[in-house]
């Protein structure tokens, strides 16, 4: 009866699944079921084979009994891991064998009959969640990999999110509309990957790193509210949160202020966490400045979830014994931080990682001392006398007991060291509460910052397409180091998960940007042309804002990289190895676009 060569289509072409694997329960008892799916396991107890059937909603028990049906008991021998099965049976009770870790552990299906669909090889790893597999082994058998049930869950709770924010924005009042992915390269801070042409030769396309420039054409074609749940591609080098094609939530508002983006977003957020998390986020978030942040946190992407505030002393120590701060202070754009540890019972071997760390950050060096009851102890504690180390203590909020930590270097140098060791400092000492979510907005960021490799030079900090404060745009080709953006991000426990802006309408506005970047006329029309031509005929005040679904989905699934949110994710040197891309191609393919491979 249950033979597989005898049943051979009898499963599938007549008999139709029921249920899944995940939805029986004692209320199904008595009920005669079709399930299909994969056997997770299998145990023979002395006559009585059990089999633990798996698909996408869960497991059954299933059980295969010598008196119930003969012949599928003896089947039911040949199956291991892995196998696809149809089993057609009865649900009963499992008495006083419940397994309350299984949704289904109530009940288990005796089979009436068995039909194997397909076997299997034996699996390079275990299709379980706790997997201590390399991860490479992982990805080159991803079909594999996503078996998982914890694998299952992320990407199906994907598809939920897209859900809610397709809802969401559908609700206020949105149009989903869709931009090109073959398009014209215009760098905006990554290399693009390019694309060659076969009908225009020596011409590329370029796959587009965000739809920026096409959704405010949308404002300018009166769409007024876009969005699009959009693919984007940069060629950039890889970390655990990125990966060279990704998936962003992209938003585009006519007649809007930044206030207005930041409501409508935190709104789609708090419902994202609500409807999948069931996590209450309160509103208003919280806004800091750019210049709030970097003062107080010494980062743009401030994690909130913990104190450790820095405090910067650098107008008390112009005329500090310690030389090393005198000088920092003294010189245009240096500043002197300080960071408390209250109550920090560390090592000296600590506090020397401590200045190892920093110095990837440019830091020279980490100055420290310890508040005791009889004062100041530490290596330059001799060099600052009673009056500044009293004004140090009442800015710094130095109390007995206290470490603090100094770096006196460039502003920025200060400030990120002591940011980037604040966030070491506390996970390595546990402060950092795990259950909570701590959102914040920044806001007012500078509108260009000096280029890493040529100091004369000025590049967008965002993109070129943000608009400046209208109060400082008369200081755009003067003083562009002052010039503040209307531009905005939201961050997530120290995590970027997005930003946006409010753009650039008028022409003239644009033009200027262009000139300050170092494009001349000729340059910004054969890169920007068509964005320049169109800001000409109408365009309304619109701004916009793009959140990284991957970033969102990580936080939401408690994943540490993002690689496990995304079905098919490439590997740090952006591989898939899966499928071995990329790959050589024939060389007739390269002779049809007119290329050459140069050695």
């Amino acid at each position: 009866m249950a033979h597989e060569e005898e049943l051979l289509g009898r499963f599938v072409e007549e008999l139709k699944r029921t249920h899944g694997c995940g939805a029986l329960r004692a209320s199904d008892i008595g009920a005669e079921v079709v399930l299909m799916g994969w056997v997770a396991s299998r145990r023979d107890h002395g006559g009585c084979i059990f089999v633990d059937l798996r698909d996408r909603d869960g497991t059954t028990q299933v059980v295969f009994r010598p008196d119930v049906d003969a012949t599928s008991h003896a089947a039911a021998n040949q199956l291991r891991g892995e196998f696809v099965i149809g089993v057609r049976g009865k649900v009963v009770s499992r008495g006083e064998n419940v397994n309350p870790k299984l949704a289904t552990g109530e009940i288990e299906v005796d089979a009436h009959e068995l039909e194997i669909l397909n076997r299997s090889k034996p699996t390079p790893f275990p299709i379980e969640d706790r997997l201590e597999t390399a991860e490479p082994v992982r990805l080159e058998h991803r079909y594999l990999d996503l078996r998982r049930p914890l694998m299952q869950k992320n990407l199906r709770l994907r598809s939920r999110v897209n859900k809610i924010v397709r809802d969401h924005l559908d609700g206020h009042g949105f149009t989903e509309l869709e931009t090109p992915i073959l398009t014209k390269s215009t760098p905006e801070g990554a290399r693009d990957y390019l694309v060659p042409s076969r009908v225009q030769p020596g011409k590329f396309y370029a796959l587009p790193q965000s739809p920026q420039l096409f959704k405010q054409l949308f404002m300018v074609a009166g769409f007024d509210r876009y969005y699009q749940i959009a693919r984007c591609f940069r060629d950039e080098d890889l970390r655990a949160d990125r990966q060279p094609e990704f998936t962003q939530v992209d938003i585009e508002m006519s007649f809007v202020t930044e206030d207005d983006v930041i409501e409508l977003t935190s709104s789609l957020v708090a419902a994202i966490w609500k409807e999948a998390r069931d996590v209450t986020v309160p509103l208003p978030i919280p806004r800091l400045s750019y210049a709030d942040a970097i003062a107080r946190f010494g980062v743009d992407n401030p994690d909130l979830r913990f104190g450790l505030e820095l405090a910067e002393i650098t107008d008390l120590c112009m005329t500090s014994g310690f030389r090393v701060f005198a000088d920092a202070a003294g010189r245009p754009g240096g500043a002197v931080m300080a960071l408390r540890l209250p109550k920090a019972d560390l090592s000296r071997s600590e506090l020397d990682t401590f200045g190892e760390f920093v110095k990837p950050y440019g830091a020279k060096g980490l100055a420290w001392i310890r508040v005791q009851k009889d004062g100041w102890q530490g290596p330059i504690a001799k060099f600052i006398d009673a009056a500044d180390k009293a004004a140090i203590a009442s800015r710094a909020g130095l109390e007995e007991g206290d470490l603090c930590l100094f770096v006196a270097d460039a502003r920025v140098v200060a400030a990120t060291s002591l940011g980037r060791l604040r966030v070491h400092i506390a996970n390595k000492t546990g402060i950092v509460p795990k259950d909570r979510w701590s959102f914040v907005w920044v806001e007012r960021f500078p509108m260009f910052e000096r280029d890493k490799d040529d100091p004369g030079r000025w590049n967008a900090m965002h993109h070129p397409f943000t608009s400046p404060l209208p109060e400082d745009e008369d200081k755009v080709l003067g003083d562009p180091g002052a010039v503040r953006a209307r531009a905005y991000d939201i961050v997530l426990n120290g995590t970027e998960l997005g930003g946006g802006s409010i753009r650039i309408h008028r022409r003239e506005v644009q033009s200027i940007i262009f000139e300050r970047l170092g494009l001349s006329q000729e340059q910004a029309r054969a890169k920007f042309g068509f964005l320049l031509a169109a800001l000409e005929y109408g365009t309304p005040p619109h701004g916009g804002i793009a959140l990284g679904l991957d970033r969102v989905l990580a936080f939401l699934c408690g994943a540490e990289s993002i690689r496990d949110v995304i079905a098919y994710p490439k590997t740090q040197k952006a591989t898939d190895l899966m499928c071995e891309a990329p790959s050589n191609v024939d060389p007739a393919q390269l002779a049809e676009l007119k290329l050459k491979i140069i050695a």
